[in-house]
Parts: C-alpha cells; sequence; structure tokens
C-alpha cells in the first residue's frame, strides 16, 4: 500500500476555520487561491481530532476578522448550540447588547431607537405600534443561517445608526438534499398548579381569533360610518352591548406543556455542470404559556424622609400564551457559480393572549377607607410580517472580477388587537374581620369607566429597492476594491384605535352590581329587563376614542454611496467613503369623528412634516501585523430618528413600562460622531482575543421624560436632551482548556464577553418644558442615557465527548442596572434590575440522523425588578424552564 504524500493532524476547529477564510476572501484573492489548488489537492488523507462544539463557535471567526468594519458574527449552528428559541434571545450573547422586553436588542447600553435591522440586508416593517424598529423575537431560529451585528458605521448601511445594525441573514438553498423533522415539548416551573384562564375562541391555537373578541358589526358599522357611541338612547345602547362579547371572567385551569414543531425540506440539481437550481421550505410551530406573579406601584408621595405608596397593585396573577408560527420558501438558480438570483417568501405569526387578575389600592379606594380594588385585564394581539424579496449577485470574471449585487423587497405587517378588555371591581370589607372576601363582598365599580373595550389595527407597507456594484483593481503593492451604490426606501403606515366604556351608573340600583362575575351582572337576562336601566339617565356605553387615536404615516428615504476598500502590502488597509440621504417624513394624528387633522388652535400643519439631507462620511483603517493579529481604528458620522409615533401628539401605552407615552412633534434628530478601536489576535486552533474601545459623542439625543400625573401612572413625554456621549471598553475571548492536559480537556473550550461602560447626558428644564408643552419636574438634569447598562457580561462553557454522542454547554449572562422610567418630582430614577440567566443545554446523538436536546434556563430562578431609592417599583416571576427536543434527519 503507497503512503501519502503528505501526512497531518489537524484539528476540526483548524478545518472550519480554514474552510471560513476560504469563503470569505475578497474577490480579488480568488485567483492567488486558485494557484493554490494544486498545493492543497496533495493532502490526500487529514486525521481530524477534536471537538464539534469549538467548531461551532469559531467557525464563523474569520467572517469577523475580514470584515473592514467591526462586527460581531452569530452562526446558526452557535444559536443551536446555546439553545435560544429566536433571534432576540441569540443575540444577548454577542459583545455588548441586551435584551429587554424579550424583544428589544440594546447595542453599548444605547435604546433600541439607536440600532438598526434588516432581513437579508433589505429593510422590513415592523408590526409594534410603539416603536418604529422591528421586535427581533419574531424570527424563529430555525429559519436564521447567521446574525450580523456591525458595532461601527459604513457608507453601505442605513445612517439611522446608533449602537449597531443587527442583520438577519436566512438559510437559503442547500448544496444536498435535506428533510429534517423536530417536535419538542417545554414546562415552567410557574405552571405547577391551576392558572387563570379564560374563554376564548375555538382558532386561538392557531394564533388567530376566530370573531370572539372582534367588534361587533352593529357598532364597527357606526365607527365605519362616523356615527360614534355618543349620547346614544338607553335602548339602542342596550341593543349593542348584548352584541358584544362580555365573558371575560377569569378562572382556573391547570396549564399543559409547552409545545413546538418544525420540518425542513430542500434540494438543489445540477445542470450540464453549469447550472444549479435549488429550494428550501421550512415551517415551524411554538405554543407557549407563561404564568407570572407580580407587583406594580403606579404612584408614591414624599413626606420628608418617608415615601407612602399611594396606587399599587400587589397581587397581581397573569397567564400568557403566546403562539408562534413561520413559514419560509427559498427559491434559488445559479449560473456558473458567477451568477445567483434568490426569491425568498417569510411569513411570520406572533399572537399574545393575557389575562390579569389584579388586587390593590388607589388614592380613593385604599384599605385605610376598608376598600380593595380588583381589576381584570385581558390583552390580546396578533403581530404578522410577510416579506417577499428578490435578490441577484453577479460576478464578471472577464472584468477581473468586477461584481454586480441587487435586491427588491417587499413586505408588510399587521397588528391586531380585536377586543381588548379591562374591568373593575371594588372589595369592601363589610363584617370588618380585616379579610377582603373577592367573592362575597365584591362588587362591580359604580362609575363611568366600570369597564372598558379596546380595538386597534395598523398596517405597515414596506418597498425597498437597492443595487451595488463593485470594481476590484490592482497596482503595484496595492489591492483595491471600489464600491458605489443605491438604496430606496418607501414605508407607509396607518392605525386606528376605537374604545368605548361601560358606564354602570345607567343601573337603577347598586344591587344590581353586586357580584365578581362581569358576564353575571351583564348577562343577556339582565340587558334584556329594561327596568335595570334609567331610561332617562346616562347610556351604558359610551365611546371614548379621542382625537389622535387614528394616524397616517409615511416615510421615504434617497440614499447613494460610494465606498473603498484598499490593501496595501497585505498590511495596511483603508476602507471608507460617504453615503448621502435624503429623507422625508409625514405623520398625521386624525380625529377620527371628523377624519380631520388632530392639532392644536395654534399649531402648524407644517410639524407634521420633516425632512433632512446630509452627508455620512465614515472612516476605517487595518493595521494586519501578521495572520494573528490586527489593530483597527474607525470613525464615522450618523443619525438617529424619532419613531413615527414620536414625532405624533397621539398617546399609547409603552408594554415595556405599561406607562402612558405622548408623542412631540417637532422633535429634533440626533447627530453622533461615532469612535472605534480594537485589537484582535487570532491564535491556533480558533482560540481568540479581543479588545475594543469605543466612544460616541451625540448632539440632542432624544430621551424620555416624565410628566406628573393627574390620575393613574404618569405620562412619559419624547424631548431632546442638550448632549450626550457614550464611552467605554469590550472584551472577548474564545480558549480551548488542552493547555492544562490531555484528555478531557481537549474536549472543553470557555467563551465569553465583557462590557464595561457608562454615559452621560444633559438636560434643560426650559427646553423641554417648550418642547413638550408639559411641565417636566425632572430629578436629574444629568444622568446615564436611558436603558444603559453599565456592564454586560456573557460566559459560555462547554464540551464534547470523546465519540461525538454527547455535547454540554453552559451559559451565564447578565447585565448592570438600567434607567427604565427617569425620577420626577425629586424622585430618583427607576432602574430595572441586574437579572443573572445561567442556561444549559446538553445533546445526545444516538446516530447520524437523530439529535435529542434538553434545556433548563434560568437555573437561579431569577425575577424581573424595576426599584427607585430601594422602593419597589415592578416585580414579575419568570420561573425555571424545561424543554426535550428531538429532530430527526431522513
Amino acid at each position: 500500500m503507497n503512503q501519502p504524500t503528505n501526512r497531518f493532524s489537524i484539528k476540526q476547529v483548524t478545518l472550519a476555520v480554514m474552510a471560513s477564510l476560504a469563503i470569505t476572501q475578497p474577490i480579488f484573492m480568488q485567483s492567488a487561491m486558485a494557484q493554490q489548488s494544486d498545493e492543497e489537492e496533495a493532502i490526500e488523507e487529514v486525521v481530524a481530532t477534536g471537538t464539534r462544539l469549538k467548531g461551532t463557535a469559531t467557525a464563523v471567526l474569520e467572517e469577523r476578522k475580514n470584515q473592514a468594519f467591526v462586527a460581531d458574527i452569530l452562526g446558526s449552528e452557535q444559536i443551536s448550540r446555546t439553545g435560544d428559541s429566536d433571534a432576540a434571545s441569540a443575540l444577548r450573547r454577542v459583545t455588548g447588547l441586551t435584551l429587554v422586553d424579550g424583544k428589544f436588542i440594546y447595542v453599548r447600553g444605547l435604546g433600541e431607537r439607536y440600532s438598526s435591522t434588516q432581513l437579508n440586508g433589505a429593510a422590513v416593517p415592523s408590526p409594534d405600534p410603539t416603536r418604529n424598529v422591528i421586535p427581533l423575537d419574531l424570527f424563529p431560529a430555525d429559519i436564521i443561517e447567521s446574525l450580523s451585528v456591525q458595532k461601527s458605521f459604513s457608507p453601505s448601511m442605513p445612517a439611522s445608526f446608533g449602537g449597531g445594525n443587527v442583520n438577519i441573514r436566512l438559510k437559503t438553498i442547500p448544496t444536498q438534499f435535506i428533510f429534517n423533522v423536530s417536535g419538542s415539548l417545554g414546562y415552567n416551573t410557574e405552571n405547577s398548579g391551576d392558572a387563570l384562564a379564560y374563554n376564548g375562541g375555538d382558532k386561538d391555537w392557531q394564533g388567530r381569533d376566530d370573531g370572539t373578541r372582534a367588534v361587533p358589526s352593529s357598532i364597527g358599522s357606526r365607527w365605519q360610518n362616523k356615527q360614534f357611541l355618543d349620547s346614544l338612547e338607553q335602548d339602542v345602547a342596550l341593543s349593542l352591548l348584548r352584541d358584544v362579547n362580555r365573558d371575560y371572567d377569569p378562572f382556573l385551569k391547570s396549564i399543559g406543556p409547552d409545545m413546538g414543531f418544525s420540518f425542513s425540506l430542500g434540494n438543489s440539481f445540477d445542470i450540464d455542470d453549469k447550472w444549479r437550481y435549488g429550494f428550501l421550505l421550512t415551517s415551524s410551530y411554538d405554543n407557549k404559556t407563561n404564568v407570572s406573579q407580580e407587583y406594580e406601584l403606579q404612584q408614591a408621595d414624599r413626606v420628608q424622609d418617608s415615601i407612602n405608596l399611594v396606587r399599587f397593585f400587589d397581587d397581581i396573577s397573569v397567564t400568557e400564551t403566546s403562539v408562534k408560527w413561520s413559514n419560509m420558501l427559498n427559491l434559488g438558480i445559479d449560473y456558473n457559480r458567477n451568477h445567483r438570483v434568490d426569491y425568498s417568501l417569510i411569513l411570520l405569526n406572533d399572537t399574545r393572549d393575557e389575562i390579569s387578575e389584579k388586587f390593590g389600592n388607589t388614592e380613593n379606594l385604599s384599605q385605610a377607607e376598608g376598600l380593595r380594588i380588583r381589576d381584570v385585564e385581558v390583552e390580546y394581539e396578533e403581530r404578522k410580517m410577510f416579506t417577499n424579496q428578490l435578490r441577484g449577485m453577479h460576478t464578471f470574471p472577464q472584468f477581473n472580477f468586477a461584481g454586480v449585487d441587487w435586491k427588491y423587497s417587499l413586505g408588510r405587517s399587521v397588528r391586531n388587537a380585536p377586543g381588548n378588555f379591562e374591568s373593575r371591581f371594588v372589595i369592601s370589607d363589610e363584617n370588618n374581620d380585616g379579610f377582603f372576601d373577592a367573592s362575597n363582598e365584591i362588587a362591580l365599580n359604580n362609575s363611568t369607566t366600570a369597564a372598558r373595550y379596546s380595538f386597534q389595527t395598523l398596517h405597515d407597507r414596506l418597498e425597498n429597492a437597492g443595487y451595488n456594484v463593485s470594481l476590484p483593481y490592482s497596482i503595484g503593492n496595492w489591492e483595491m476594491e471600489f464600491k458605489f451604490g443605491a438604496d430606496f426606501l418607501s414605508k407607509t403606515r396607518t392605525a386606528e384605535n376605537r374604545r368605548f366604556d361601560i358606564n354602570t351608573r345607567a343601573f337603577t340600583g347598586s344591587e344590581l352590581l353586586v357580584g365578581d362575575s362581569f358576564f353575571s351582572i351583564f348577562s343577556d337576562q339582565v340587558l334584556a329587563d329594561e327596568t335595570n336601566f334609567s331610561g332617562a339617565g346616562p347610556a351604558i356605553i359610551r365611546d371614548t376614542t379621542i382625537a389622535g387615536d387614528d394616524y397616517a404615516a409615511g416615510q421615504k428615504v434617497d440614499a447613494y454611496y460610494i465606498e473603498g476598500d484598499l490593501f496595501f502590502k497585505n498590511k495596511w488597509r483603508f476602507s471608507g467613503g460617504v453615503r448621502f440621504e435624503d429623507f422625508r417624513q409625514v405623520v398625521a394624528p386624525f380625529d377620527p369623528r371628523t377624519n380631520q387633522f388632530d392639532l392644536p388652535d395654534e399649531a402648524d400643519r407644517s410639524q407634521l412634516a420633516f425632512q433632512e439631507d446630509d452627508f455620512y462620511p465614515a472612516l476605517a483603517m487595518t493595521y494586519i501585523k501578521d495572520e494573528s493579529m490586527q489593530f483597527r481604528a474607525s470613525i464615522g458620522q450618523t443619525v438617529v430618528r424619532p419613531d413615527l409615533r414620536e414625532v405624533s401628539s397621539s398617546t399609547f401605552i409603552d408594554p415595556l413600562t405599561e406607562f402612558p407615552i405622548a408623542g412631540t412633534p417637532g422633535i429634533n434628530t440626533t447627530s453622533i460622531i461615532n469612535y472605534d478601536l480594537r485589537w484582535e489576535w487570532y491564535r491556533e486552533a480558533g482560540n481568540n482575543l479581543s479588545v475594543g474601545l469605543f466612544y460616541k459623542d451625540m448632539d440632542a439625543p432624544i430621551e424620555s421624560v416624565q410628566s406628573p400625573a393627574q390620575d393613574g401612572p404618569p405620562l412619559i413625554r419624547i424631548a431632546n436632551a442638550e448632549t450626550g456621549e457614550l464611552y467605554g471598553v469590550e472584551v472577548e475571548f474564545l480558549q480551548g482548556l488542552d493547555f492544562i492536559g490531555k484528555g478531557v480537556w481537549d474536549n472543553i473550550f470557555v467563551s465569553g464577553n465583557l462590557t464595561l461602560s457608562d454615559s452621560e447626558i444633559l438636560l434643560d428644564r426650559q427646553s423641554i418644558v417648550e418642547q413638550t408643552g408639559v411641565s417636566a419636574a425632572v430629578t436629574n438634569l444629568k444622568r446615564r442615557l436611558t436603558g444603559h447598562s453599565q456592564y454586560v457580561m456573557n460566559l459560555q462553557g462547554g464540551f464534547d465527548s470523546d465519540n461525538g454522542e454527547h455535547s454540554l454547554s453552559v451559559v451565564y449572562n447578565v447585565f448592570g442596572e438600567r434607567i427604565l422610567i427617569p425620577g420626577i418630582d425629586g424622585f430618583d430614577d427607576s432602574y430595572e434590575q441586574p437579572f443573572h440567566s445561567l442556561d444549559t443545554v446538553y445533546k445526545f446523538y444516538p446516530n447520524f440522523n437523530t439529535t435529542m436536546t434538553f434545556k433548563i434556563q434560568n437555573i437561579f430562578g431569577e425575577s424581573k425588578k424595576l426599584e427607585f431609592e430601594n422602593v419597589l417599583l415592578r416585580s414579575e416571576t419568570k420561573g425555571r424552564k424545561l424543554s426535550l427536543s428531538v429532530k430527526y434527519n431522513f
């Protein structure tokens, strides 16, 4: 037997890095790689040892290494390894990123407005009415190929950039036939025992309402014809109320396990060694229930050195069910590996169904008066996103490997909240035994707003097109690539909100309100007996739709850029260019009753429109000391613009704090100059270490401030601070433990990252009053940015068995306290407290076709907490989550 010409012992991780390096080299280096092919063919045998685990953690490392601007990359295998179920939860593993409300990413301590999100390099619409950014929990991990977070600005990306740009890159057509299915079961420790529930619709398991919650046609047609529910005759009001769903009473029932399944089917085909075409179809479904106990403080008063709690709910039970499903179809065709066209169709759905029962006090209904309140709330919303994308990538070897890329994306998103409901009951300690009996000493509140129904819809449509031309060129010691391109975006949004209240003062006697069941108090029998209601008194239904509940918005961005990437002797790299953006936006709030603009008498309609155009330059330099070490520096000028609702005068509820937020017409954009320095050391077998410094100089940062409340939670207003700055250091590493010894240590690695940073903004009370038109008794005129954490840490350790059948990962994440609600009236800012997240994921590969995954999340059983001055403002239990999934490849 002839011996091979060469024999190497190469770890699998090294092979992964080598493969990645081959894929990510610039175009002008491809010819040099081709010259090395003969030498590569001489390797007839490779003995691979090492771990699958570490290979997945480093396979995307070379892409980051070859980026001209600072970026972090997460591959699909890394996401699978940590057991994250969607893009949002996966991104919190990236250096300097924190996750807020399970949906929104804060990059380097900057709020979600300071980050932009793209899908396959294209903009997509947002189904969230409170924010202009996309809730990243919409994107399940099953369809993600990789996540790229670029932290320094380059001219080819949108100039609306503060903390970073997140590009979600979806899976595309496979190189060979794939067909796999998976199923999962999960359990949350908070779900043990019985939990709150209510009678929903028959199609709730599908994530869509069957009409149970929807506004009845008798009321919907009146609203459509501008006949609002004002000053109704009592018989008409009773007739309309009989058509409304009144069965929202909570009851207890056992909670079943969380369930999910997914499948993928794809293949590619070759024709005459030149043409290749293929497809990939993926589909997933996930149904989860979370039960939690919460606490909510709405108002406190300071009396000298003590703080008195005025309005609060100290006993809150919540059951939230989420139904998510996704479908993705990719079609692709490739000619001679130089010309490729891909089409993607993505359909995503996320339905949230929540019922809560809250016991507490108000100023007038308090335990000191022998009274307690019981609120029942139902919140149901369906969020859907539909996107069509067409992309082309063309390389022309005959023109020195010049390239042309283009894209076209058309998408829309819908948010439908067909029937949210809330009601208030009053519990009185009638027998003075100190016990408030919520079953026998209770009655529906006798007020004009004993209950409220609300119906909301939002539609976004976004069209995005663009192209990029790259021209490689070589001369002497210089290898260069020049790019120019354009990006065109057009976005429209329409939103409607309708509501009406139940006025129990229409009853002839308060004894009719006794009981804890809204459905019984407003039964068909009660409503059919008109003697129960005062004919001359107020109507049982009162329309509370207000001006500003409807709004329309439009946005257009025309952008052009030019960029260069220059290598000198493979030691120095200079990248940079400039982007020009022409930005136009209009936000028009309407009075639903008149369909006219909702503007104060003294306001000018011109404040509804906004236009700006400017140049946004960027420059990056990299010194490549050798193959293992490089130094980076970059500077770029960017802008952050207010969200669509933030420039509208209408009010909306922030789902994160549950506080009302009012926009501010005429708010200014934020100008930012971004500085980055980074040292990167890529060592043997994929081990690496990097240290980065960053600084951001901000002019007129967009911030939130409180306005003193009259009743209920405080009103949050959007305003500009005077100046702001953010600075910090990032450290990231990956290290195998084989240096400790042989054997089991060869199969273990640790990785992690740490971000230490600080920020400061300066506010001016008078400027805020002039901008918002309301009093702003801001406590701290100098403070950190809202949402900024002074530290963020991620640690991961993992193990793979020698036979490759077992792997284990332990993942830890924590962020420092961050301001969520700025303080007023002498009260300090309210901080979300650190959340120590410890998860573990075990994978078993019994054969080549099967993967079994068991994971435990939130091992510490941490709860979410918000505090000010050591006083609890909010708390929510999260529970420990356990899940088991099985995946089979056919």
